[in-house]
């Protein structure tokens, strides 16, 4: 396929350097040195999201927040500009359902279709090619899409309609973000107590307290290594959504606010590019401890 990527990060470089080695022919939108390699590899450069839609017939787009999808999209000389009728719209970004659902609407007026699939499984699952992928949109044009998303992950589910996926993954990262903050408060607790803290991890490990969290940001947590990852800022951005979701839906999430709180307090400190398992230097920070890592 002709395939249009536009968001190079920490994720979206593995994952379009996948697409290349699948046979795909690539073209991306803001190349910078980092990723000057997928160039290397037989991707074609272009100065413009409305390039890269003219030039593809399928374009992912994978960006931090709503405003950078929706400037992406229909910005000046954004993807919108660039479209023919039949054309496919994947967002792989992390961003609110509703404006998912209003994207989905002005993208289909022009005749094409469009995909929510935001992804789990951090930079590991992205190298890997084992990412979660978590689908919102109709049967028929998940199946257009399928192909992509194998080169791409490993567990993958048409969750429903469009806004569907993003749904799951607001979820999603409910579940990862209070896990997190719990092995963290877990660990920092057996550390303060005077205990062998990697012990302790190993003796969860095999108890109902493990999990994937606990094997691997534990780890992290343990060894002091906080290069994202995941950044703690996307995270929190995360849980905003879930927040103000949560206002709108008239329930209360206080676990979730909670750990935004936390987050919050993390970015004031300026440890917001950690990855998400410093939330543990947070944690240490408000019991008086000095930083160490």
């Amino acid at each position: 396929m002709k395939i249009g990527f536009i968001g190079l990060g920490v994720m979206g470089r593995p994952m379009a350097g996948h697409l290349i080695d699948a046979g795909h022919a690539l073209f991306l939108h803001r190349v910078k040195e980092p990723s000057r390699y997928l160039v290397d590899k037989g991707a074609d450069a272009v100065d413009t999201p409305r390039a890269v839609a003219e030039q593809s017939d399928v374009i992912i787009v994978m960006v931090p927040d709503t405003p950078d999808v929706e400037q992406v999209l229909f910005g000046e000389s954004g993807v919108a500009a660039g479209l023919t009728p039949g054309k496919l719209i994947i967002d792989m970004s992390s961003i609110s359902p509703v404006a998912t659902k209003a994207f989905a609407a002005r993208i289909e007026s022009l005749g094409c279709e469009y995909l929510d699939a935001p992804v789990s499984g951090g930079e590991v699952g992205a190298k890997n090619a084992t990412l979660t992928i978590m689908v919102g949109g109709r049967q028929e044009v998940f199946e257009r899409a399928k192909p992509i998303f194998e080169s791409l992950g490993k567990n993958i589910t048409l969750v429903g309609g469009t806004g569907d996926g993003q749904t799951a993954k607001v979820a999603n990262q409910i579940v990862v973000g209070l896990t997190i903050q719990a092995v963290a408060e877990g660990l920092h607790f057996a550390k303060k107590a005077g205990a062998d803290v990697a012990k302790v991890r190993d003796a969860l490990m095999g108890g109902l307290a493990t999990s994937r969290i606990l094997e691997l940001h534990g780890e992290r947590m343990i060894k002091r290594t906080f290069d994202p990852g995941f950044r703690i800022q996307l995270h929190r951005k995360d849980l905003t959504l879930a927040i103000d979701a949560a206002k709108d839906l008239n329930l209360t999430l206080p676990n979730t606010a909670t750990t935004q709180q936390l987050m919050n307090a993390a970015i004031a400190m300026g440890e917001g590019d950690r990855d998400h398992s410093g939330l543990i230097l947070t944690l240490e920070a408000l019991a008086g401890e000095k930083p160490q890592g």
